[in-house]
């Protein structure tokens, strides 16, 4: 339907449509959801109806993307003086939260999906090595990696703890990383050590 809203003083008029979506058959019996959505776009068939359905159910998504970005990153603690610095560091964290977000969600959805479809293989045998776990024979799956990342960043882990969040996955693959980084390094050393024969 299309309605007409009081847009502020002066009698102006702002044109909306109002879309109501129910949910006719919901899982396991719950009580079945509705929106009622505005938007400033007019139906021009039922088409439209459906993908501003579609564009609202990926609402959860990118309020999810936003929350690891502002609460997991803390791109706003960074107080960076320039709005050039501000656009480099949004741009490195932005691609950080992209893949946080995905792990958060790819362990909930599909927890048995292999761990090395997401991580290298270095990452997720440090993730075992830093919390003194024996290395599996096959690779683990997703779930099991994320949640021994999210616990070297700090999540406990615990029977009712749930699944991890943002912050700790944050921090422990910040870790895990520099863990990588570190054992690199001291391979190529003792790997030079071991070629000029000191």
């Amino acid at each position: 339907m299309r309605i007409s809203l009081p847009a502020g003083q002066g009698g102006e008029r702002l044109y909306a449509t109002c879309l109501m979506a129910r949910e006719t058959s919901p899982p396991g019996g719950d009580k079945g959801l509705c929106w009622c959505l505005l938007t400033n776009r007019e139906a021009g068939s039922v088409d439209d109806l459906s993908q501003w359905i579609e564009w609202y159910r990926a609402r959860w998504e990118i309020e999810m993307y936003f929350h690891v970005l502002k609460n997991g990153c803390r791109v706003e603690a960074l107080q960076l003086g320039s709005r050039g610095k501000v656009e480099l560091a949004l741009a490195i964290y932005m691609v950080v939260s992209w893949r946080i977000a995905r792990l958060m969600r790819l362990s909930r959805t599909q927890p048995d999906m292999k761990a090395d479809q997401l991580f290298s293989r270095e990452e997720w045998q440090a993730a075992y090595l830093m919390k003194r776990k024996v290395l599996p024979k096959e690779t683990p799956s997703l779930r099991e990696v994320v949640r021994l990342v999210a616990m070297v960043g700090g999540f406990m882990g615990r029977k009712n703890d749930g699944e991890p969040g943002a912050q700790t996955l944050w921090q422990g693959l910040e870790r895990v990383r520099t863990f990588v980084e570190h054992f690199d390094y001291a391979r190529g050393v003792i790997g030079s050590i071991k070629s000029t024969g000191q």
